[in-house]
């Protein structure tokens, strides 16, 4: 090669590389000025987690779990977050509270978040401060306050996130006219149960379906074929309160929700206090919620401006949130995993209990070998899932020992899933 044909190819070679890193800064500058994006999420327990950064105080960006949360006005976020932010936290006697941070970035793309007015920050021991909540691999939560802002679809086919300013998102599948809340963003959608026209919540955030206990007895009495239990496993075991073991859980027959026709809808019964708060938050009444658990077949679009939801059909198969071992658990700091109860069905169960068996208050230490320290709600949920009949080695801790109780899958709440869709287009 001549020294002229040298020169020349090292002068390609520089406008290549030069082209190359106009083009690598351009699209930062257009990522960190963008009013579009779409990132992967994790569908965990039917809940929304995508990953979110954060700017610490000395310039650099931490990457954090962000839990969509369009079901709860409020921001929250860990201890361990705040104090990297360098907030000042105050704390009372049921929680602490601090100025919120300037933002968080989603794939680029800046959600300021001055228009909140402090941080809500859960009281919890030191161990506990890594976390949003226990079972959760999250630490702060994207609210309707914020979300209300901004065009969202939660894509739950392709575990996909996408927020964009107003306007700027091809909503498509069916749509209905909701009621959103001006002040906090909570959602109602107009609901027939029975043919009675009521309004219920739409909330992403939640991974169980909730009613008015008034009206779940009410409809229960009505409906003696409709399946019944007492105690939370699945996707209702939401957090390991100590009344989920004591809930009562049931799946309503068909609801009409907006343009969609439920079926097979799995609901929680919830008492009057709870209902009115619920109800308070809203701005008008309401009867329940409907969680992610009937939504997992969908792509939900959230047209806040226009107060219009969108819901896509992506799949019609039917998730067995209910065909598992029975357990309510809790989980614990320590990343073991609490038993406060097997449910009761009024017939035996397929879980041992007793002194050779499981009793309230054992550890929940491995499942077929495999130790659940360190995991989420959803991942234990997941391995207790499977076809009824199967079996599954739990190994309980109790009083210093450990042991092994063999367990089967089992069906709760009606006749074994055909497959068939719970949600018919209208």
């Amino acid at each position: 090669m001549s020294l002229g044909e040298y020169n020349l190819a090292m002068r390609v070679l520089l406008a290549g590389w030069l082209l190359l890193l106009s083009s690598f800064l351009t699209s930062q500058d257009k990522a960190a000025g963008s009013t579009s994006v779409t990132v992967p999420a994790t569908i965990d327990h039917n809940r929304v987690v995508i990953r979110a950064e954060v700017r610490l105080p000395d310039g650099s960006a931490e990457a954090v779990g962000a839990w969509v949360d369009n079901g709860n006005p409020d921001l929250y976020m860990s201890r361990r977050l705040a104090t990297a932010l360098g907030l000042a936290v105050k704390c009372g006697d049921q929680e602490c509270t601090a100025p919120p941070p300037s933002e968080i970035v989603i794939g680029g793309m800046s959600i300021p978040l001055t228009s909140i007015k402090e941080v809500k920050i859960p009281l919890r021991p030191v161990s506990e401060s890594a976390v949003l909540a226990l079972g959760l691999k999250a630490e702060i939560n994207l609210p309707s306050s914020i979300l209300k802002k901004y065009d969202v679809l939660i894509d739950f086919v392709d575990h996909k996130f996408s927020i964009e300013a107003p306007g700027s998102l091809h909503f498509r599948g069916s749509s209905a006219k909701v009621m959103v809340n001006a002040d906090n963003g909570l959602i109602q959608v107009p609901s027939r149960i029975e043919n009675k026209k009521y309004n219920l919540a739409l909330d992403v955030g939640s991974c169980i379906s909730f009613l008015d206990g008034d009206l779940f007895d009410k409809l229960g009495t009505a409906h003696k074929e409709w399946p019944r239990m007492t105690g939370a496993v699945g996707s209702a075991n939401r957090w390991g309160a100590p009344e989920e073991s004591k809930w009562n859980v049931m799946r309503v027959g068909r609801v009409e929700y907006g343009p969609l026709f439920l079926t097979d809808v799995d609901m929680v019964a919830l008492p009057k206090p709870v209902m009115d708060f619920f109800e308070k938050r809203a701005g008008t009444q309401t009867v329940g919620l409907v969680g992610a658990n009937m939504l997992q077949n969908y792509r939900v679009g959230f047209d806040y401006a226009h107060a219009t939801v969108y819901f896509e059909i992506g799949r019609t198969f039917r998730f067995p949130d209910f065909d598992v071992i029975g357990l309510t658990l809790r989980p614990e700091a320590d990343g073991r995993f609490t038993i406060l109860g097997v449910p009761d069905l009024g017939e035996t169960t397929s879980v041992p209990v007793g002194d050779h068996g499981v009793q309230a208050g054992d550890q929940l230490v491995a499942i077929n070998d495999l130790p659940v320290g360190g995991l989420t709600m959803g991942q234990v949920w997941s391995m207790l899932g499977g076809t009824p009949g199967q079996e599954r080695k739990l190994t309980i801790a109790r009083s210093g020992r450990q042991f092994v109780v063999p367990a089967k899958v089992q069906h709760f709440l009606g006749e074994p899933a055909d497959g068939t869709a719970g949600a018919k287009k209208k």
